[in-house]
């Protein structure tokens, strides 16, 4: 006889759901412990909530980790489909598989249009991916990355070998650098980076930090046809009131199914042209990337008509007191 076992704790952003389908919920004496787990894990869901109406589910093959940080809640999953992954206040925020495409898009572009970048601060960027692309430059000679939350970074040094080198690293406070990297978590109620995407931010904090020829770059959020408007188009708008030369440009990214946004600015123009684009790719990066190349940036760059019109007419500024968020709940909030 069949049934489904459902465990999660009461919060409502799907951070916790996990569903375990069984077959054999009474279990015969004789049978064997392997191969009952063997089938829980074939029937392990983890499941994000999207939207009220809206749900998104990967079958696992195990829980790494799971827990709630003074800032957030955090869980490392193994998926069957995605790899490893990892979700933040129950949205995910890096999937191994494909978590090229996201930064690849989050670090070269700014990279390859300043003349000749020595040094990047990365805002977030815990698990170490953006950091590990930024040390791909041959003109790189610093990289700091500063993550408000120590137990993401401790688990995904732990976890995710592959960025290993991407941990070894340090800040001097007072520095200055050629580019600087917002890659944040996505802004949830109650979550703790709302804040990190306002104009007095950005005007404050990250504008001071740069360099003469500096660029600043941040992931901005969903920028699919129906979820543009929900932080993308703002935060966009937001960084035109704060930098002379501001462009938007997306990807879709199969493990967020959706399309994904980012936002380059700086005080000076942005060259952005494929044949340019591709002659510093062979020249400055080491190894080969596996997403972008001149012409799909070119091409990122260029919104579909119903986001640009978004785009061209968004009037709203991010701040403090008048802040938007994608769906979902942060610690903060259920607290």
């Amino acid at each position: 006889m069949g049934e489904a076992v459902e465990f999660f704790t009461n919060y409502n952003n799907g951070f916790s759901k996990v569903h375990y389908a069984t077959t054999h919920m009474i279990v015969d004496q004789n049978d064997d412990d392997e191969e009952q787990q063997q089938q829980q894990q074939q029937d392990s869901w983890f499941e994000e909530e999207i939207d009220v109406h809206l749900k998104w589910s990967f079958a696992l093959n195990r829980v790494l980790h799971r827990g709630t940080s003074e800032y957030q809640d955090i869980a490392l999953l193994d998926t069957k489909h995605f790899g490893k992954v990892l979700v933040i206040d129950g949205k995910m925020q890096s999937a191994e598989v494909d978590e090229f495409i996201y930064h690849e898009c989050l670090i070269h572009p700014a990279l390859l249009c300043h003349p000749k970048p020595k040094s990047v601060f990365i805002m977030g960027g815990g698990e170490g991916s953006a950091a590990r692309e930024a040390l791909r430059h041959k003109s790189i000679e610093k990289v700091v990355m500063c993550d408000i939350d120590q137990e993401v970074v401790d688990f995904c040094k732990k976890h995710l070998t592959a960025n290993h080198e991407a941990f070894q690293l340090n800040w001097r406070g007072e520095e200055k650098f050629d580019i600087v990297v917002g890659d944040l978590a996505d802004p949830v109620e109650g979550g703790p980076c709302y804040q990190l995407y306002t104009q007095s931010f950005y005007q404050n904090i990250v504008k001071p930090k740069l360099n003469n020829n500096g660029i600043f770059v941040t992931q901005a959020g969903p920028a699919g046809v129906f979820t543009h408007k929900e932080v993308f188009s703002s935060i966009y708008n937001t960084i035109k009131q704060v930098f002379k030369y501001v462009r938007a440009y997306t990807a879709h990214v199969p493990s967020f199914a959706d399309t994904w946004g980012w936002v380059i600015a700086s005080d000076q123009p942005l060259r952005i042209e494929a044949g340019m684009m591709d002659k510093k790719i062979a020249e400055r990066i080491d190894g080969e990337l596996l997403y972008l190349n001149g012409a799909s940036f070119v091409a990122s760059t260029i919104l579909n008509k119903t986001v640009a019109k978004t785009l061209k007419n968004e009037t709203h500024v991010y701040t403090e007191d008048d802040a938007r968020f994608i769906h979902g709940q942060g610690v903060a909030y259920r607290n």
